[in-house]
Parts: structure tokens; C-alpha cells; sequence
């Protein structure tokens, strides 16, 4: 009997020692389990509260927005104010301006351009004037150009022994005189003989056969043109190669 009970008090502590065994393990995966609901739990809080802080920043941007904008809005009113109080000022005294200062600048007005138009009309009167004086000039010294053609012919037609002689020396120093005259005046000859013909200073009348010249050039002058100025006073009689 003593062997009996040795072995089932054996039995019975080897079925308790695997008992505990059994309950270490469950309570161990019981453990685990919490431990990793536990970590679920915080990752799903981390989202949960960024949302939080995400709105709540907002919720604050937007009020502290708010002022700002109500800032902007009442300077905006303010400046609007400003700038038509300041239309009305311009208009106020507009609307003042006294009558009497406003014929004053009407007739200063009609003085300044009563003076404008004078001076104006002066400068044209001057202007013709001149011209007037310079056609007259021009048919004065156009009717002595035959006077001076015939001092020309005269001296050329002096033999050549008589040349030295009192008469000739006293019809070339008054030929001489009034070509100063005449240039002192604006009185110049044109230039005609080996130059193209131009028809604005020459006057052809024949053609001449020369060898000495190409087509087209003057060869020969039969009576010479004079400029008054820039105004041609008499143009050149000429003659022109085929």
C-alpha cells in the first residue's frame, strides 16, 4: 500500500507541475495578444490625432484670418472715403471759383492768342516783304544784264593794238566795276561751256558738231545766263552736241 500511494503522490505532482506549465503558456499568449492590440491600438491613435492637430490648425488659420481680412476691408472703405472726400474737395472748389478771376483768365486767354496770331501774321508780312524785295532786285538786275552784254561785245570787238589804249582801259575798268556791283548783289555767272546741259540753267537754241566734246555737253555760248542767288535770273544761251 505504501508503494500504491508513493506512486499516485508521484502522479499527482507531476500532473500539477504540468498544469502550471499549461497556464505559464496561456498566460504568456494572453500576453502577447494584449501587447500587440496594445500597438495596434497606437498606430491607429497617430493618424486619429495629426487629423486633430490638422483641423485644429486650420480652425486657427482661419480665425486668424478672419481678422486680416476685416483689416484689409476697412482700410480698403477707408481709402475709398479718402479719395472721394477728396473729388468732392476738388469739385467744391471748382464750383467756388470765383467769376470774376474766371473773365480775368478768358481775356488773358484771348490776349495770348490775339498775340500768337500777330506774331504770326508778322513773320508772313516779313516774309513776303523779302520776297516782294527780291523780285524787284531781280527785274532791276535782269534789265541791266543786255548792259553788261554789250560792255562784252564792245571790249571783244577792240583791235588788238588798241587794247592798251585810253578808251579800252577805261571801258574795261567800268565793266570791271559793275561786275562787282553785280556780285556784291548776289549777281553770278553760270557756268555753261563744257558742262552737261541742264535744263533748269540752260536755254539750248542749236546743236553743234565739236570733237572735242561728247553728246550732250554744251559746246558753244551765245549768251551767258547769271544767277540771282539761288534764283536763276537769265539762263545761258547755248549750243549742245548731238
Amino acid at each position: 500500500m505504501s508503494e500504491v500511494n508513493k506512486k499516485h503522490a508521484s502522479s499527482s505532482k507531476a500532473g500539477k507541475a504540468n498544469d502550471e506549465k499549461v497556464r505559464e503558456e496561456v498566460l504568456e499568449e494572453i500576453m502577447e495578444e494584449l501587447e500587440e492590440e496594445a500597438k495596434e491600438n497606437e498606430v491607429n491613435k497617430k493618424p486619429e490625432a495629426d487629423k486633430a492637430e490638422d483641423s485644429s490648425d486650420k480652425e486657427t488659420a482661419e480665425t486668424s484670418g478672419e481678422p486680416e481680412d476685416s483689416k484689409v476691408e476697412a482700410n480698403a472703405s477707408e481709402e475709398a472715403e479718402a479719395t472721394e472726400e477728396k473729388k468732392k474737395g476738388l469739385f467744391s472748389k471748382k464750383e467756388k471759383k470765383n467769376p470774376l478771376q474766371e473773365k480775368v483768365d478768358e481775356l488773358n486767354d484771348r490776349v495770348l492768342r490775339q498775340m500768337a496770331e500777330f506774331e504770326n501774321f508778322r513773320n508772313r508780312t516779313d516774309k513776303e516783304k523779302a520776297q516782294q524785295f527780291e523780285m524787284g532786285q531781280a527785274n532791276i538786275l535782269e534789265k541791266l544784264l543786255p548792259i553788261v552784254d554789250n560792255f562784252e561785245r564792245g571790249l571783244a570787238a577792240v583791235p588788238e593794238g588798241e587794247k592798251d589804249g585810253a578808251f579800252a582801259e577805261g571801258m574795261n575798268k567800268i565793266y570791271k566795276q559793275l561786275m562787282k556791283q553785280l556780285e556784291d548783289l548776289g549777281v553770278t555767272p553760270i557756268e555753261a561751256l563744257g558742262k552737261e546741259f541742264d535744263p533748269n540753267f540752260h536755254n539750248a537754241v542749236m546743236q553743234v558738231e565739236s570733237e572735242e566734246y561728247e553728246s550732250g555737253i554744251v559746246a558753244q555760248e551765245l549768251q551767258k545766263g547769271y544767277m540771282f542767288h539761288d534764283m536763276v535770273l537769265r539762263h545761258s544761251m547755248v549750243g549742245v552736241t548731238p
